[in-house]
């Protein structure tokens, strides 16, 4: 559905990306991350034809954004992270104003208003002027512009920012139903919510692409080793001292737990499972075994560890 190949932007002598390539699927959830400054509104925004690249190519739905851009504006719904809405219309007319621009016919117009208000559960406020609306509802409002043409794509920018956790669950419970019936690119600085949401990661850094996968495979390719993470009730050091008397174990680290025990993350040389070892050494310091399990690096680690990596920068 979509195709991006080496797309370069350059501000003089500012390069915003360089070489950025990927590819999302019909019906698939593609999370774009990165830090700030990094290239993901760029890229967004050359997709949506909003801006044009200095070099690459990019096709929606087969078509190319730079020579044919109308076809694409026509496949394409675009949120913005400030998304411009009139503060004066209501929400019913607001979107009707919207549909009519993007060339939805007269005779559907009232159709696909009930059907966008439907979906992003606007039903209740479509006579109120948007400027009396809350925050959740004005995000709903710039989801539902988007999707009044019921295009193929959307290109969402920062899609919960400014929500509290209420109606950022709403958001993206939301936006995993519109899955399959419309591709979707969303950015977000919220990692668990792109690895609850989406199928596959694009990490970009610096203007460039470092990372493209599965949340699953990256936890799994980016690991390194074998974590452990262990809770336990009992004395600390004499565990420490029983784990560091054992074989490939590359580091032992505090770890947060939602009980009253003691956490540690442990990690493991590739290889190796040292589960049982951990378990027995653990319970011959004289400590209470709460919990054992295997575990990948989280999301935000890995996001951590390439974007640090890429810039130079230790972690």
């Amino acid at each position: 559905m979509i195709q991006v190949e080496r797309l370069t932007k350059r501000y003089g002598g500012t390069t915003a990306i360089s070489d950025v390539t990927f590819q999302v699927k019909k019906g698939e959830i593609v999370g774009f991350l990165g830090p700030n400054g990094a290239g993901k509104t760029t890229t967004m925004r050359i997709l949506s034809g909003f801006i044009s690249a200095t070099e690459g190519r990019a096709r929606v739905g087969g078509y190319d954004v730079f020579e044919e851009p109308l076809e694409v504006k026509r496949r394409i719904g675009y949120m913005p992270e400030n998304p411009p809405l009139y503060q004066e219309f209501s929400v019913d007319a607001f979107l009707a104003f919207v549909g009519r621009i993007k060339g939805v016919e007269s005779e559907y117009l009232n159709e696909r208003l009930e059907t966008v208000k439907r979906q992003c559960a606007l039903e209740e406020v479509g006579d109120r002027l948007i400027r009396h609306l809350s925050k959740g509802f004005r995000q709903r409002v710039g989801l539902a512009q988007a999707l009044i043409h019921d295009p193929d794509v959307l290109i969402l920018d920062e899609p919960t920012v400014g929500l509290d956790p209420k109606q950022i669950i709403e958001v993206r419970e939301l936006i995993k139903r519109l899955a399959g019936e419309h591709t979707i690119i969303l950015s977000s600085h919220i990692l668990p919510e792109v690895s609850m949401t989406c199928q596959r990661v694009v990490i970009i850094n610096n203007g460039r692409v470092v990372a493209i996968d599965t949340p699953d495979n990256l936890k799994s390719t980016q690991a390194g080793g074998n974590l452990v993470r262990l809770e336990f009730r009992g004395e600390e050091d004499r565990v420490r001292q029983a784990l560091q008397s054992m074989g490939h174990l590359k580091s032992i680290q505090p770890e947060a737990t939602a009980g009253t025990g003691v956490g540690l993350r442990i990690e493991v040389e590739a290889g190796f499972d040292e589960r049982a070892g951990i378990a027995r050494a653990v319970i011959h310091s004289g400590a209470d075994l709460l919990e054992l399990k295997a575990a990948g690096p989280s999301l935000e680690e890995i996001f951590l560890k390439l974007t640090t990596e890429e810039s130079g920068v230790e972690a």
